[in-house]
């Protein structure tokens, strides 16, 4: 039974080892591969003194470190803090501080961006750094620790340290036991669904970003019930385009992982270059938000990124007419799943496809798992 966030890659892990699980720019690793490192970052985070319950902040782009920082923490009975990579400085800080963060990952570059902002965070003990390039100035206070020296050299790198361990990384040779982790999917002791397992920060659009709590059960349970209503699969490729510190960015793992699928990370400048993601990587699912959405719906799309693609998913606000039907000529063979929700479930709603061109405008039913009550102004059910 899959009843911790970690249990999502161990179970793959020994189930489909060779199986390709996460593909960053030109990199592939396989479940067997990324399971390892997780497993590493895990074991280097303990060796910390990350335990139970301490928060582990994430401050990257979407790379191979960003997801074993996230499992990872989650593995070490942590909890994993994604924070947005376009926040500025004092906005990074303030979740920081708000979350009570323990230890940091992020690249030099990004480290030197936030060190003046960071000394009002006073739990602050460890930073991470994923990356080539040393600390900015003096010795710096919280200490400062290399990603290969947190996870062991020769093992803790997405690529490893040649040709050959990234041949081996690709391939899944000699990986089907999980990397010294066995079948355990957490080495924190003591730890149970209901322990948090991520704080995701909302927007902050009524004032400073506040975060939400999700327990691994929160998580695991998110991750089956829109896997269950999209039908995901072993063999779908799903493009997480948006950002892991968003819950339908994170949901991006989630979902592709418990169903063993393929998940290809994409930092994207330019909205072509999803275009051309889809048509490399042969996706069929695709999820976004309306601003992408209107972005992709004036897009050409040639024929090789949209042959494969078996559905396409709105979340995060209503989806405008005319780019639903843009979106629809130019996916004709897709499924359309429009979808409603917030941060604290994940997802609460979605239109089911075939309502799709009846009523547009529909928010749907209960995604699976999940009760939806209209209530009146004091909370009382309506009749």
């Amino acid at each position: 039974m899959r009843a911790l966030l970690p249990d999502l890659l161990s179970t793959m892990a020994q189930q489909r080892p060779d199986a390709p699980a996460l593909t960053h720019r030109d990199e592939t690793l396989t479940y067997a591969r990324l399971w390892r490192l997780v497993d590493h970052t895990a074991a280097g985070l303990q060796r910390e003194g990350v335990r139970r319950g301490d928060r582990v902040a994430v401050f990257l782009d979407k790379r191979v470190e960003t997801v074993c920082a996230i499992f990872g923490s989650a593995a070490a009975g942590a909890v994993a803090v994604p924070v947005n990579p376009l926040l500025k400085p004092r906005q990074v800080a303030h979740i920081l501080d708000d979350s009570e963060a323990r230890v940091l990952v992020t690249s030099p570059e990004r480290l030197a961006g936030l060190a003046a902002a960071l000394a009002g965070c006073k739990r602050l003990e460890c930073v991470v750094l994923v990356g080539s390039g040393a600390p900015p100035g003096p010795a710096p206070d919280p200490r400062v620790v290399g990603w290969d020296d947190l996870c062991g050299r020769g093992g803790g790198t997405a690529a490893g340290d040649g040709t050959a361990d990234r041949d081996r990384t690709t391939r899944g040779d000699g990986d089907r036991t999980a990397g010294g982790g066995g079948d355990r999917s957490v080495r924190g002791a003591g730890v149970i669904d209901a322990d948090m397992a991520a704080i995701l920060y909302t927007s902050g659009s009524t004032g400073a970003p506040k975060g939400v709590v999700l327990s691994h059960r929160n998580l695991v349970a998110g991750a089956g019930s829109v896997a269950h209503y999209l039908d995901n699969r072993p063999d779908d490729v799903l493009l997480a385009a948006l950002p892991l510190s968003f819950d339908a960015g994170l949901s991006q793992l989630t979902t592709g992982f418990l169903a063993g699928a393929h998940v290809v990370l994409l930092n994207y400048l330019v909205p072509g270059d999803v275009v051309r993601a889809c048509a490399a990587h042969g996706v069929t699912g695709l999820t976004g938000v309306p601003p992408l959405w209107i972005q992709l719906a004036e897009q050409r799309w040639p024929v090789e990124a949209t042959r494969s693609l078996r559905y396409f998913a709105n979340t995060g606000g209503r989806l405008p007419r005319p780019v639903l039907r843009r979106l629809r000529s130019i996916f004709p063979r897709a499924r359309p799943y429009l979808m409603y929700g917030l941060t604290e479930a994940f997802r609460s709603t979605f239109l089911d496809p075939s309502e799709v061109d009846r009523r547009p405008d529909s928010i749907g039913t209960a995604v699976p798992n999940a009760e939806i009550l209209v209530v009146r102004p004091d909370g009382s059910p309506c009749e």
